[in-house]
């Protein structure tokens, strides 16, 4: 298969090496926005910024610029770009005719030239800037330095297209990564998004070492508010129960690797947001998508009272303390509501 990788994070710069390393031999391009990136990632075979100290593998292929003539005769394209980058690129994929399939997880939040329509969903942002992308999302619990590594993974590949769904399996599903198919792109997106925001308040739960009790029901009760907002949003009940959903949520809010379990580590050590998010180096997309999960939810009538704890600890509304004594505090209900 001939895929194009496009984004050279942590994630991008992971997936195309597992492509890369692929039984099947692929032919793959990893394409860097900046020269000087894609330039020191030739020369010195590795991503310094975002993977040190892990090769790439001999046969990757790295460019930069305009990659308008990369997808010509690609099998597979990937958008590997933060979420706030997905629909420009989108964008500047139209008229490909290759399957498409996108890496970011979250809401879509407003920007100068997108004030009306925010709060979407990646998929709902492609149906209203390239409806006629053939694409998909790549989505479940995997740390990039993991799948980089070859340790063993297992993602998601949903899509309602089958020849996006079946492009991901033959270009992942490998020795060390299995990749399972599922129709119920609303669910798995949802799982993805809102489990970074979770992960926020795990990491704070951790850091103010208010023991596993506690830690274990955040999770649970995170599921049950993750699962409320896709059901609102026409999402399948069992897709939560399986990797994009708990799967991704307990490795995002108990993994050391995971950047949004770190936020809410440093704020309960005092750090400001600015503080927190400068140490990381990384994006941590739950920062970003926090309220734009709360708004969408607030709009569709949904409760979720641990993100709305989250909203108010980022925006300084709450101090750490405060965010836990407001759920916990909350008054007796149902566990099934």
């Amino acid at each position: 298969m001939k895929i194009i990788v496009l984004g050279a994070g942590a994630w991008g710069t992971a997936v195309a090496m597992s492509a890369a390393q692929h039984p099947a031999g692929h032919a793959v391009t990893l394409w860097a926005r900046d020269a000087a990136q894609a330039a020191q990632m030739q020369t010195q075979r590795q991503n310094v910024r975002y993977l040190p100290g892990i090769t790439l593998p001999p046969s990757l292929t790295l460019a930069h610029g305009d990659f308008a003539a990369l997808w010509t005769g690609a099998d597979l394209v990937i958008v590997a770009t933060p979420m706030a980058a997905l629909r420009g690129m989108l964008q500047a994929l139209h008229g490909c005719a290759s399957p498409v399939a996108w890496l970011c997880k979250g809401f879509e939040a407003a920007t100068a030239g997108n004030s009306t329509s925010f709060g979407l969903l990646a998929h709902e942002v492609q149906a209203l800037v390239a409806p006629e992308l053939i694409a998909g999302v790549f989505s479940g619990p995997s740390f990039a330095q993991e799948v980089a590594l070859g340790q063993p993974t297992a993602l998601v590949a949903a899509s309602p297209h089958a020849q996006v769904r079946d492009a991901l399996v033959s270009a992942f599903h490998s020795p060390s990564v299995r990749v399972y198919a599922n129709e119920d792109i609303v669910g798995v997106e949802v799982g993805g998004a809102v489990k970074n925001v979770l992960a926020i308040a795990t990491g704070l739960c951790d850091g103010l070492a208010l023991g596993l009790n506690a830690r274990a029901a955040l999770i649970t009760r995170g599921l049950a508010e993750m699962t409320r907002l896709g059901l609102a949003l026409g999402a399948r009940p069992d897709t939560f129960m399986g990797l994009s959903g708990l799967g991704d949520l307990v490795l995002t809010a108990t993994g050391d690797l995971s950047r949004n379990r770190r936020v809410g580590m440093l704020l309960a050590e005092g750090k400001t947001l600015p503080q927190a998010v400068e140490s990381l180096g990384h994006v941590a997309e739950g920062v970003y998508s926090a309220r734009t999960v709360a708004q969408r939810a607030a709009r569709l009538g949904v409760d979720m009272p641990i993100t709305r704890a989250v909203v108010a600890l980022l925006d300084g509304q709450l101090t750490p303390a405060d965010a836990v004594v407001t759920l916990m505090g909350r008054g007796p209900a149902s566990e099934l509501v």
